[in-house]
């Protein structure tokens, strides 16, 4: 027992050594490598906390983040909440944009896997088609949080967390039913390959189901602004007297509205949907003159919250729960006063 004593001090001497002659980065380095040699040298795995412990280390992460798509708002919101709070712990977030591309977003995970992460913040392009770099990311020993929108195979991560997709598509659907309990025709632009979107799009139709709505046409509009307002165009020109648009997230909706503005519809005769609760759709409620009627509202600063506490929980090897939900609800311009205009709820 004295001489593992004596050698952990003869490794905090040398430590101290070679601090008092380097620079402060070179501090850092030095500092690891001696208490490691040390434990080693010892052939005891106890002793290797106590020296660092005096050296002062401080373990710190590097953690990668993907998402479909890094123009949108909401994943613009989520992203800058990440490296807020990441960064105050003095860690790394480093941050890639496929721009919906699934064969993109598979090599840019490679290469940042190849930067020796620590973890991984998973929002798939496509929930199938990402397959192939989740079994890269396992392969390599590197946990994944999934947000926003689940994977095809959830095995693949550590947790999840992300709005309850399902209910904020039904909560358009139910006041749209209220507000046109007569039915009639209706556009629905949506994206198969997110799964979020799908799911959104699953709890509308089912809240419309036998209530009189006759679905003209369903296009994906690859959660995309332009995309949306290109279809939207097209659309509307052949169906002119449809009654609603379902949008499956903020910006596909406010494409739909931009066609519809140019269309010349009034406000009353289409009732525009979409979901996020974004600032630009709320100011559109707050008008009181748009024909966007209504938003399933979720918390991009939540999600990006749980996600980080969830990853750092885990970095600390506490238990952590598979499935992390966060509440969507219902924004329309009776209510939006309650949430602001000029932000994220």
């Amino acid at each position: 027992m004295k001489k593992k004593v004596l050698a952990v001090a003869l490794a905090a001497s040398m430590v101290g050594s070679l601090a008092a002659c380097s620079s402060s980065s070179s501090e850092t380095t030095a500092a690891p490598a001696a208490d490691t040699t040390a434990a080693a040298a010892e052939g005891d795995a106890e002793e290797a906390p106590a020296a660092e412990a005096a050296s002062g280390e401080e373990k710190h992460y590097k953690f990668g983040y993907t998402c479909m798509d890094g123009t949108n708002p909401f994943f613009v919101t989520i992203q800058d909440t990440m490296k807020e709070l990441i960064e105050a712990k003095g860690d790394e977030l480093i941050i890639t944009d496929p721009g919906n591309d699934v064969t993109k977003q598979i090599s840019q995970v490679e290469d940042m896997l190849s930067q020796n992460l620590d973890g991984l913040f998973m929002n798939p392009v496509d929930a199938e088609g990402i397959i192939p770099a989740l079994d890269q990311a396992k392969e390599a020993g590197v946990p994944m949080i999934g947000f926003d929108t689940e994977v095809g195979d959830m095995s693949y991560l550590v947790s999840y967390t992300g709005s309850d997709n399902y209910n904020a598509g039904k909560v358009t659907g139910e006041d749209l039913v209220a507000k046109r309990p007569d039915g009639g025709d209706i556009i629905v632009l949506d994206s198969p390959t997110m799964q979020s979107v799908v799911d959104r799009t699953n709890g509308f139709l089912d809240a419309i189901e036998g209530h009189g709505f006759n679905i003209v046409a369903q296009q994906d509009a690859k959660g995309n602004l332009q995309e949306a307002m290109g279809i939207a165009e097209d659309l509307l020109q052949a169906h002119p007297d449809v009654v609603a648009i379902f949008g499956g997230n903020d910006p596909t909706a406010l494409g739909a509205l931009a066609a519809a503005n140019a269309a010349g519809i009034q406000k009353g005769d289409c009732l525009i949907y979409g979901v996020d609760g974004s600032p630009d759709v709320k100011s559109e409620l707050a008008s009181g003159e748009s024909l966007m009627e209504g938003t399933g509202a979720q918390s991009p600063v939540s999600i990006a919250e749980k996600a980080v506490e969830i990853m750092y929980d885990y970095m600390e090897g506490k238990e952590v729960d598979e499935r992390y939900p966060v509440e969507t609800f219902l924004i329309t311009s009776d209510n939006v006063a309650d949430y602001g205009t000029d932000g994220w709820q």
